[in-house]
């Protein structure tokens, strides 16, 4: 079972843009880093499976080859496109496999080993809602290039527009409990105070 943690390099003004408002450039970037490496806990402490760190726009920040040598993950470029198109190469490069992103400080190794369970037992594909609309998580046995096309990536109905095209393509699909993902201001009620330590929060 191959794990893959989708991220952006922590780069101030690049990373968490959503959050600059609330933390300011260096603070949003800086609360990036701490959610990859918790994403990156989970997934190698899960047992599931090798990790590959998928990173964007390269691989080549020090942060990124740092956390290559602590989880010793695999890094690999993400290719072009648009997140659906980018997050089908990276899972059909070989399946199964189990994709998380890094903003979802509520997913543990648990919940990982529970998606790559999912999948063993038949299922064709597995997902852990987010909060938002969209999701934290997606595991897939099969190919399914279909299931990515069509999606408006970022929006409130990522989940809802997945679900169809899972039953359009005849998909076992399987949903686990839903997590919180921290992408806005208000998102960050949910987000564990030991990643804030330290982090100035506008008012």
């Amino acid at each position: 079972m191959r794990l893959l943690v989708f991220a952006r390099a922590p780069v101030a003004g690049q990373a968490k843009t959503r959050l600059i408002p609330a933390l300011g450039a260096e603070g949003a970037a800086r609360l990036h880093g701490r959610l990859l490496r918790r994403a990156l806990e989970a997934a190698s402490g899960s047992g599931a499976g090798p990790v590959e760190l998928w990173c964007a726009p390269d691989c080549s920040h020090d942060f990124l080859r740092a956390c290559e040598r602590e989880f010793e993950c695999r890094l690999q470029a993400q290719p072009d496109g648009d997140l659906g198109q980018r997050m089908r190469v990276a899972l059909e490069a070989g399946l199964p496999a189990v994709l998380l992103g890094s903003d979802a400080p509520g997913l543990t190794g648990a919940t990982v080993r529970a998606a790559a369970a999912a999948l063993e037992r038949g299922n064709d594909c597995v997902v852990v809602p987010a909060l938002d609309g969209g999701y934290v998580l997606i595991g897939l046995a099969v190919p399914a290039p279909r299931l990515f096309e069509g999606i408006g990536w970022g929006g409130d109905r990522v989940l809802e527009q997945t679900r169809r095209r899972c039953r359009q393509l005849g998909l076992r699909f399987v949903e686990l409990p839903p997590c919180p993902d921290i992408d806005r201001p208000e998102d960050l009620v949910h987000c564990p105070p030991a990643l804030l330590r330290g982090l100035m929060i506008a008012p």
